[in-house]
């Protein structure tokens, strides 16, 4: 059977390529919101970080009614370190809008979730955006699509792409760049033409593979999935089958399918549909609810393995308790919990009572969830990242990353430089004819941990990088991760303007006049190698004696103030993270100085 009045289509693009405000003007132009509704920008960027960093973390889904024809959208994330929202998804859709800037082409995440989607066999259908930019270069971004997919093994009907030339942000598409610049129509029909419609038996036994979780307070768990074959009622009883083969009976107790951005009650749904279902307690992703007379199992979602990890411990410094709502371990090992019933791509280990590694895709991925985490009044400490490392028979190996730089001409010894320290290798150079140079490395993905901060610095702040996993290789050896230490604070109390100024000598500082501080808190950077203590606290001796010039202001150096990513870059083995509702602190993990000493000799 095909469902001719369905289409189930993915959007992928690389970050700010315009794909949450394409869909917002397709939301828009189908009649999906009432004429007088209230309509925020980018609106399917449901999450506060997403609105904030501009980025999508979590897939969504969507749906569009265009002549009879119901079109399920879901948005992916242009970003690698979410590539276990990617994975799942491809199996709910029959083909993919792929969204590419009109000036800067294909970039490296879209290489990644387009590759993912042509080995599933999707069908493409490019979309130019932003064509309506000055500097927009039509034709050789075709040409430079092209050549991605035939890099990426492509088959013969997927080089056969049509395009489509838009602008999300003024609301138009068309199929040809003299047609006239009037509506979104010539998307909605080029789905229609060229993605495929859904097929299956919609009288054998049902078979629904759940690719997404969703959690509501009220009803508990959601699976998301596409029915494959058969017919599903609401609270009909049916067979789950366990990612590890374990058969369980369970009742659907709600049923919804899509319509615009709500889910919607249904009684009953057939092949193709993309179904979101509740009343099964602990369902999981890469399970398949299938009916009691014909248990048919599909195959598990493969995901990538995790590649960096991160310790998550109860927070343990004198300041511990004072700002957040969930402090013990047990909050913070049910709220790792939760997160893993959904982040597919996150994996748990338990280290002690009060420590738990966490395994995932990158930085990006885990410092999302430490921000989430701290948002919904957590406060803990996180260790610095690592990389996973695998022992085989032909020895240890690491995870490697392909690493895209753009810089200006003037930085790029500097670049090369940096990164042939951190044992990279250099691929490919080409310069782009507007002062910029493309480079091309093969990076150890640790070498990374700590980079950005530098390479913003080598480039003025005009370079750009981007990295994908490229699997495991020999581990490459040492690499230096910081060439200078810490600045320690030496007792507990409030800094103070003059004990600031004295360790401000020393290096570059991170706390104000006013902050508090405890012994063994970092408090900034040495401009040596070795740590530092220092006297943050110290105050001026009042005495009856005055020396000429002795009165004049201190002049205090702006300290640095870290973001979370940029803490997490800084610290060092031996320090960690502290993360709370209302702070970010640096310390030392063994706070007392003798003890840290101590164990340093060990």
């Amino acid at each position: 059977m095909k469902r001719n009045d369905i289409r189930n289509v993915a959007i992928i693009a690389h970050v700010d390529h315009g794909k949450t405000t394409l869909v917002d003007e397709m939301l828009k132009q189908s009649g999906t919101f009432r004429t007088n509704e209230v309509v925020q920008e980018r609106v399917m960027d449901s999450n506060s970080l997403e609105k904030e960093r501009g980025i999508t973390i979590l897939s969504k889904n969507t749906a569009i009614k265009y002549k009879d024809v119901k079109i399920n959208i879901v948005d992916t994330p242009g970003h690698a370190d979410f590539g276990g929202e990617v994975e799942r998804i491809m199996n709910m859709v029959d083909g993919v809008l792929l969204l590419v800037d009109a000036y800067e082409g294909p970039m490296p995440q879209t290489r990644f979730v387009l590759q993912k989607a042509l080995k599933a066999g999707l069908t493409p259908v490019v979309v130019v955006n932003k064509i309506d930019k000055p500097e927009a270069r039509v034709e050789e971004v075709i040409d430079e699509v092209l050549d991605l997919f035939i890099e990426l093994g492509a088959d013969d009907d997927q080089l056969e792409f049509p395009a489509v030339y838009a602008s999300a942000k003024e609301g138009f598409a068309k199929l040809d760049m003299d047609d006239e610049e009037k509506d979104m129509i010539p998307i909605y029909e080029s789905i229609l033409e060229h993605i495929p419609s859904p097929e299956g038996e919609e009288d054998d036994g049902l078979q629904l593979l759940i690719t997404s979780i969703d959690y509501d307070k009220y009803i508990g768990r959601i699976g998301i999935g596409k029915i494959t074959r058969g017919k599903l009622n609401k609270g009909q009883s049916a067979t789950l089958v366990r990612t590890d083969g374990k058969e369980v009976n369970v009742k659907i107790s709600n049923l919804y399918t899509y319509e615009g951005l709500n889910r919607v009650d249904s009684e009953q749904a057939t092949v193709g549909e993309i179904v979101a279902i509740s009343g099964i307690a602990d369902i999981n992703i890469g399970e398949t609810v299938c009916s009691i007379d014909k248990v048919d199992p599909l195959p598990s979602v493969k995901i990538d393995d995790p590649t960096i990890s991160m310790t998550f411990m109860v927070n343990d410094s004198p300041f511990a308790g004072r700002e957040g709502d969930y402090v013990t371990s047990r909050h913070l090992k049910d709220r790792l919990e939760r997160e893993l019933l959904s982040n597919v791509a996150m994996k748990m280990e338990e280290i002690s009572a009060d420590s738990f590694k966490i395994l995932g895709r990158g930085e990006l991925h885990i410092s999302i969830l430490i921000e989430t985490m701290r948002r919904e009044g957590y406060e803990f400490a996180v260790s610095r990242p690592e990389v996973i490392l695998k022992k085989t028979e032909e020895g240890l190996q690491e995870p490697m990353e392909i690493l895209f730089v753009e810089v200006p001409e003037e930085s790029v010894s500097a670049v090369i430089d940096k990164l042939n320290m951190r044992k990279a290798e250099m691929l490919n150079m080409e310069p782009t004819g507007t002062g910029i140079m493309k480079l091309k490395f093969r990076i150890p993905s640790r070498a990374l941990i700590g980079y950005r901060s530098e390479f913003l610095t080598d480039t003025k702040g005009y370079g750009v990088f981007h990295h994908l996993f490229d699997g495991y290789d020999k581990y490459r050896g040492e690499i230096r991760a910081r060439n200078r230490g810490s600045l320690i604070a030496f007792e507990s109390g409030t800094a103070a303007g003059y004990g600031i100024n004295s360790a401000q000598e020393r290096g570059q500082m991170f706390i104000s006049p006013g902050t508090e501080v405890y012994e063994g808190m970092i408090v900034g950077e040495s401009s040596r190698l070795e740590d530092i203590m220092v006297n943050v606290c110290k105050k001026k001796q009042l005495t009856n004696m005055r020396a000429s010039g002795s009165e004049d202001s201190l002049k205090l150096t702006p300290p640095i103030i870290f973001s979370l990513e940029q803490a997490l870059e800084f610290i060092a083995d031996d320090e960690l993270v502290e993360v709370t509702p209302k702070s970010i602190r640096l310390r030392k993990k063994i706070l007392n100085k003798s003890a840290r000493q101590k164990a340093q000799k060990k």
